[in-house]
């Protein structure tokens, strides 16, 4: 007998329609959840970044500007001491550089030393409050390193237009800079060594002036007058420099003698949205810092002080204040309204010189903002007398 076998198969079942549904919901709901917190995790790692970012520039540019105001004054004080040669406040003669027939380069160019730019003194630090083209503050620092420790030296015999003859030429050599000067002279000029002998500094090169007002001829021929070595250009060691915020939230220095030939500012720290800045005054001679001085007070604006020795001598500090910005602009309101600089800083009356920064509601707090605030003391003020 045949028996018979079944080839039917189990049938397989798939999934329903209300099945696919519930596994499509769950799946866009784990979907979603993933999404947000990917999504929420690189905001928080943008502004982790970009706060992170912003402070090591704020911390860079504190560095850079704590290096150059604390050497301010170098190669330039002993030139007061015990008697004044001449050099605080003169005007600086330099080639074609100095005193300038025109405006600055940007961020210097709208409002520092407006329609006066030629009347730029030698001073080891000046503060333009809200000279930049930004609205802040500018910073002057001048001063020199050189071989010869700074140390004027007189005149011994009549030079010519081109020559200046002293006791020994010891520690100048040929790409020197010196600054000429003579108490009671308005000008000085800046003159470059081009070649020496054991008494006698021959004068050339690209620093090199005749003399605007005063000719070199003139202060060469009297043994009144003094060169003072600030050191060699090509070895970094002369600054006169600007410093200032421009209006991309960048830090600048202009080199004033253009050293290497860079006619343009340079860009120094990104992320600062204002530059501040304060004088720290020794007001009794002890030196010892006893009051601070607003560059917009009278007296202590940059045209006064450039001109008046005695205001210069007092100033052995600078304090200043940086207001750092994020570059990430956050979804909400993330800053105060208002931000305060030198909180608890008095003047020589006792009155508050606390600055106060506005941002707007509309822009400015949905970006983060520090405030790098520190003093620097100038070492070489200090030291005078």
């Amino acid at each position: 007998m045949r028996r018979a076998f079944s080839s039917a198969l189990p049938r397989q079942r798939g999934l329903s329609l209300i099945e696919l549904l519930v596994a499509m919901v769950i799946g866009l709901v784990l979907t979603l959840a993933v999404t947000s917190i990917v999504t929420v995790g690189e905001a928080q790692k943008r502004s982790t970044t970009s706060t992170n970012d912003m402070d090591q520039a704020g911390a860079y540019a504190a560095y850079v500007l704590d290096r150059a105001l604390r050497s301010a004054g170098s190669g330039l004080t002993q030139s007061i001491q015990p008697t004044d040669r001449g050099v605080f406040g003169c005007k600086l003669n330099a080639a074609a550089l100095l005193p300038a027939t025109a405006a600055f380069p940007a961020p210097f160019k709208k409002s520092f030393l407006p329609s006066a730019t030629a009347n730029l003194r030698v001073a080891p630090v000046l503060i333009g409050k809200s000279q930049s083209d930004a609205g802040s503050d500018v910073l002057v620092v001048m001063g020199g390193d050189a071989v010869a420790g700074g140390v004027p030296r007189g005149l011994t015999d009549p030079g010519s237009a081109t020559t200046l003859s002293m006791d020994n030429t010891v520690g100048v050599s040929t790409g020197d800079v010196v600054l000429v000067s003579q108490n009671g002279t308005a000008d000085c000029l800046l003159e470059q060594v081009s070649g020496t002998t054991a008494k006698v500094l021959t004068l050339g090169g690209t620093y090199y002036t005749a003399g605007k007002t005063t000719s070199l001829e003139t202060l060469a021929a009297s043994t009144s007058t003094y060169v003072t070595p600030l050191g060699n250009p090509a070895n970094g060691n002369v600054q006169f420099q600007l410093f200032g915020v421009g209006d991309n939230r960048t830090l600048y220095g202009y080199d004033l003698l253009q050293v290497g030939g860079t006619t343009t500012s340079q860009a120094l720290a990104d992320g600062v949205a204002e530059m501040h800045a304060l004088y720290g005054l020794d007001t009794n001679g002890d030196g010892i810092l006893d009051a601070w001085a607003d560059p917009g007070a009278k007296g202590y604006d940059i045209a006064t002080v450039m001109t008046t020795t005695a205001t210069m001598r007092q100033i052995v500090a600078v304090r200043v204040a940086l207001v750092m910005r994020s570059a990430s602009k956050e979804k909400d309101v993330v800053s105060p309204g208002t931000l305060t600089l030198f909180d608890g800083v008095l003047d020589a009356s006792k009155n508050s010189l606390a600055q106060t920064v506005t941002l707007s509601a509309t822009e400015d707090q949905y970006y983060r903002y520090r405030v790098v605030e520190f003093t620097i003391p100038l070492r070489n003020m200090l030291l005078l007398p």
